[in-house]
């Protein structure tokens, strides 16, 4: 039968995996509900992604997040840096400088814990992505990827990677990456891992990994075809463009490009970010994170579970403080 090998593909594909069964548990009527009338609580959040749908790695075959943690912390070198302002954004700086703000191993488990930190932060309402010393980051660490590099801990690595930049995506914060200098390979899936992306005149996102005989591994491929549809994305991931400020605007990959900072020490383009995101972060806390919550479930959430999400979401904010304060300073229409 000509249509045969298609056929035994295709019911090969229904069979829930991993992704379809989370689908089938998520559409339980009130579950996702559930959680977003919880998600005011100190840590609901996190819990609720290291639970199910922000840990989507972890429930593959194998993955041991544990093992691979202490494995990765055998490769030192940099740091990541977290600075939560009273403003309620945040500063998240890759700090590798000598490697280009490639991330050893180290820091890839310090990512991690810093967005354990965020997803506890409730006061936050948004979040800058940076790299030190003027570039933002050129991803892993080749040290690292020659050691890991048998196909057994380079998945692990892949799995641990995804998760965290998945949880990173997920939080209830607006985020944006500053892409000073270049964002190379790991670095460029980074940029995907946040809401916006701003960049300043002279800096580049670049997917390479073709040239390292690879593709992303990080959720990048992914994120990035729904950033810029699978046409841009071929031809980003095909061609391992180059894509500069201009290329960034005209394919929607980048948000915004600042004026950048005149004495190289990146302070100028940090400000000019916090401004720009403050045009969306401005209002109380719980307001702009039920913003984010409601996106990410329409996004990512089939149409029926996003509506109960929305609504369940709106009746957080219903009567609440701001709600009331609004009520009370707009009585009348104007």
């Amino acid at each position: 039968m000509v249509l045969s090998a298609a056929g035994q593909h295709l019911l090969r594909v229904s069979r829930p995996g991993a992704w379809g069964q989370h689908l089938l548990r998520v559409s339980r009527p009130g579950a996702w509900g559930h959680h977003l009338l919880r998600v005011s609580r100190p840590g609901a959040w996190g819990q609720h992604l290291l639970r199910g749908i922000g840990s989507v790695s972890t429930t593959a075959k194998g993955f041991q997040e544990k093992e691979i943690r202490e494995k990765l912390q055998a490769f030192p070198g940099g740091s990541i840096d977290l600075v939560k302002q009273e403003s309620g954004i945040a500063v998240l700086t890759v700090n590798n400088p000598a490697r280009m703000n490639a991330f050893s191993g180290s820091m890839m488990v310090e990512l991690e814990e810093r967005v354990s930190q965020l997803e506890e932060w409730t006061e936050g309402k948004g979040l800058i992505v940076q790299g030190a010393a003027g570039t933002f980051c050129s991803g892993s660490d080749l040290n690292v990827v020659r050691d890991i590099s048998n196909p057994q801990d380079g998945m692990k690595m892949c799995m641990f990677m995804q998760n965290v930049l998945t949880r990173l995506l997920r939080l209830p914060l607006l985020s944006v990456a500053l892409v000073e200098g270049s964002a190379l390979g790991g670095g460029a899936e980074l940029t995907t891992a946040c809401d916006f992306r701003l960049m300043v005149p002279g800096g580049m996102i670049r997917f390479v990994h073709k040239h390292m005989g690879l593709v992303p591994g990080w959720g990048g491929a992914a994120r990035l075809v729904r950033i810029v549809g699978s046409q841009n994305a071929l031809k980003m991931l095909g061609g391992a463009l180059k894509v500069d400020p201009e290329m960034g605007l005209q394919i929607g990959l980048a948000d915004g490009v600042l004026e950048g900072s005149l004495d190289g020490s990146g302070a100028n383009a940090l400000l000019e970010a916090e401004q720009w995101l403050g045009c969306y972060t401005t209002g109380p806390a719980s307001v702009i994170r039920a913003i984010k919550n409601v996106v990410v479930s329409g996004r990512e959430l089939p149409l029926e579970v996003a509506l109960r999400t929305e609504r369940d979401v709106f009746g957080t904010v219903w009567g609440g403080p701001a709600n009331l304060q609004a009520l009370a300073s707009k009585a009348k229409h104007k």
